[in-house]
């Protein structure tokens, strides 16, 4: 392999192979790791190259805001490993998802999407696109009817995220997809807890991908930062000029960390994920746990369409307490190893409870809607042993 590998010789490359070189430009010097260039702007040899560069006549980068060598490294890597033609990196997941989504929609448009979202992916489609003359349609987005009778002429956006968060939903993204384009509209997927290696949405018609890299991307509980996959010539419509203006940028460095990230994400989502089984399993057993969600356990019920649009059932876990908010609470707090937090896919297990944290802005009778109930909790797994995280979970259980 060369010192830099042309991209399309990375295409025949495996994932994990691709994780490691790609996307990777050396400087000078030769350096094995990726370089991290923290500069805010760039120096031209001339007032001419500066002009030709302005105009898109010369390649090179311009001011850090909008283009640096070393977020180029990562964004490149991410285009290869999700198959997509072009990406473009934010400082956060939230900034992707916000800058996917205004960038395709105007005064006018509207958008469909699915309840059961992220707190925060809700308000921008419920509070923030109205404001800008979009409104919303949501809906049931396990129910395909539902989607079909939300659209209209002026639809231009369907929205998901699947699995979903917090209660681990599966969508049909190929029928939604299909519904989607037969009204002349486009389809964005929030992937992130499915991460890249267990779904391919492009494979299942998205038009466009977002990431929050916050999660498994950098997996070690360190940065922010967030990513928007699609097509050059999406890209090009309704993301470039729109970053480019309004300055959601990627710093540098945390660039740099998230490409070292996903040198190990094959292995950290592999073992997160053997866990995760493990540990669903563990408190479907359990008398004062009412309810399972994992969505490669069969009686998940989505399970059938989980497995045949996922390579896995992640490494998230949702599961109800009889007790409801009382008995969250007092499980959450006996334990030991697993850490409260409100992030996910990181090294270290965390553990939420949805409808006081990152769901609580929604009204009682909305949570109820998307089966975010009192007793429920999130569990991300993550890279302990598994037998120190079941007898973790066994203290809370006895707390009960």
């Amino acid at each position: 392999m060369s010192a830099n590998t042309p991209p399309q010789s990375l295409k025949t490359l495996r994932p994990a192979t691709r994780l490691v070189h790609g996307g990777t430009t050396r400087s000078q010097f030769g350096e094995t790791s990726e370089a991290l260039f923290l500069t805010q702007g760039y120096v031209y040899e001339s007032m001419e190259a500066a002009e030709a560069r302005f105009k898109g006549e010369a390649p090179g980068f311009l001011y850090s805001r909008f283009s640096n060598p070393t977020v180029a490294m990562f964004e490149r890597r991410m285009a290869l490993l999700e198959g997509s033609e072009s990406a473009r990196a934010t400082g956060s997941g939230m900034a992707a998802v916000t800058a996917a989504l205004m960038g395709q929609l105007k005064a006018g448009d509207h958008i469909v999407a699915a309840k059961a979202l992220f707190g925060s992916c809700r308000y921008v489609v419920e509070e923030l696109l109205p404001r800008f003359g979009v409104p919303a349609t949501l809906v049931d987005g396990t129910d395909l009817d539902q989607w079909r009778a939300a659209m209209r002429p002026e639809t231009k956006v369907l929205f998901l995220e699947s699995p979903t968060n917090p209660q681990l939903e599966i969508i049909d993204i190929a029928a939604v997809a299909k519904i989607a384009h037969d009204g002349g509209a486009k389809l964005t997927v929030d992937n992130v807890f499915a991460t890249p290696l267990l779904q391919s949405p492009f494979e299942l018609g998205a038009d466009c991908v977002v990431y929050s890299a916050t999660k498994h991307i950098d997996g070690q509980g360190r940065c922010l930062g967030g990513v928007i996959l699609a097509s050059e010539e999406f890209i090009q419509a309704h993301i470039h000029n729109l970053l480019r203006q309004t300055g959601p940028a990627l710093s540098p460095f945390n660039a740099w960390v998230l490409l070292k990230g996903l040198e190990t994400l094959p292995l950290r989502v592999a073992q997160q994920m053997r866990s995760a089984t493990a540990l669903a399993d563990h408190l479907a057993a359990h008398a004062g746990v009412s309810r399972v969600l994992y969505p490669s356990r069969k009686d998940h019920p989505q399970h059938e369409l989980a497995m045949r649009q996922m390579s896995g059932g992640g490494t998230v876990i949702a599961f109800d307490l009889a007790g409801g908010k009382e008995a969250a609470f007092r499980f959450a707090n006996a334990l030991q190893i697993v850490k409260i937090s409100n992030n996910l896919g990181d090294a270290k297990s965390l553990i939420t409870h949805p409808a006081t944290t990152t769901h609580q802005r929604l009204t009682p009778q909305m949570r109820a809607e998307s089966g975010i109930g009192e007793g429920m909790l999130r569990l991300s797994v993550g890279l302990e042993d598994v037998e120190d995280l079941i007898d973790d979970l066994n203290a809370g259980l006895a707390a009960l």
